[in-house]
């Protein structure tokens, strides 16, 4: 009885000091967002586009705090610093033509911006949110205009 009530001490202590070794998984989440822009300006004269930002930022380097409500210190923050240079730029193709919508121009666009989809989906990213937003002709004297979503995908990384 002695002997069993020792092993079993044994059994439970091993099990304990395996439990304190464990180490604990956290997660965090990355992020990637895609910008996909398309003119309906007519002719082919817009310029569409599907953008992915490549640069790391830090945004406390372009933050300021206002104190009372009123005095900004935001004029020391430069525009100019504040553009990113490694983008990826997929060229996508015009909804309008000469003729008013192109419907091939459209499911060209959608094959595309599927395909993207699948190759951060392959990457292990999930597609979270979806915003999108259009300035669109507003009659004879207004020619042009952008049609834009965003694309919002997430991938939950384990860290140690």
């Amino acid at each position: 009885m002695k002997k069993a009530l020792i092993i079993f001490s044994l059994l439970v202590m091993g099990s304990l000091s395996v439990k304190a070794q464990e180490v604990t998984t956290q997660n965090f989440n990355e992020w990637r967002i895609v910008t996909v822009v398309e003119s309906i300006i007519p002719m082919g004269l817009g310029r569409s586009r599907m953008i992915e930002n490549m640069t790391d930022v830090n945004t406390e380097d372009f933050r300021t705090s206002r104190v009372d409500g009123k005095s900004s210190s935001m004029r020391t923050v430069s525009r100019k610093e504040l553009k990113v240079e490694n983008f990826d730029e997929a060229k996508l193709l015009n909804f309008f033509s000469a003729a008013g919508i192109n419907f091939q121009n459209v499911a060209s666009n959608d094959a595309m911006i599927a395909a993207r989809i699948m190759e951060l989906e392959s990457e292990g990213y999930s597609l979270v949110y979806v915003t999108s937003a259009v300035e669109s002709h507003a009659g004879k004297d207004d020619d042009g205009g952008i049609f834009i979503s965003r694309m919002y995908f997430r991938k939950t990384i384990p860290i140690k």
